[in-house]
């Protein structure tokens, strides 16, 4: 990793943000072994907690990749009950 690097790539590799990314910042240098990330779903928002798995520097960018915790996160499945087309 590059000693002046302040930001990391956060890639959600499964879960409710899979496929996404995002910039974050280092702090000490370090980047967050768990993150917690906020989406709406069906309209509702929920926080998603990810942990990470592994990580590797792309041109001097590092990239870390976390996999979705679903017993630390909202539930995020839409309730067939709430589903205006019935």
């Amino acid at each position: 990793m590059s000693d002046s690097a302040t930001e990391y790539i956060v890639e959600y590799v499964d879960g409710p943000l899979a496929g996404t990314a995002e910039r974050r910042y280092l702090v000490r240098g370090e980047y967050d072994q768990t993150v917690s990330a906020f989406a709406a779903i069906d309209g509702v928002e929920s926080q998603f907690q990810y942990k990470a798995v592994d990580s590797r520097e792309v041109q001097g960018t590092v990239h870390v990749r976390y996999s979705f915790d679903a017993p630390d996160s909202d539930p995020y499945e839409s309730d067939p009950e709430d589903d205006p087309s019935r």
